[in-house]
């Protein structure tokens, strides 16, 4: 039986890692910044 070699989107290399982890924590920030404003945004219409 041949072995199967791994294919697929979430294959990394190793030297990346850091990068992703940073690049992670970038992209939750981001959202998080986004809800939080929209948030504001709804409660400030409904206040005003």
């Amino acid at each position: 039986m041949a072995r199967q070699v791994r294919h697929g989107a979430t294959r990394r290399s190793s030297k990346n890692v850091a990068f992703d982890r940073w690049l992670d924590r970038v992209v939750t920030v981001a959202v998080v910044t986004a809800i939080v404003i929209g948030l504001a945004a709804v409660v400030a219409h409904w206040l005003l």
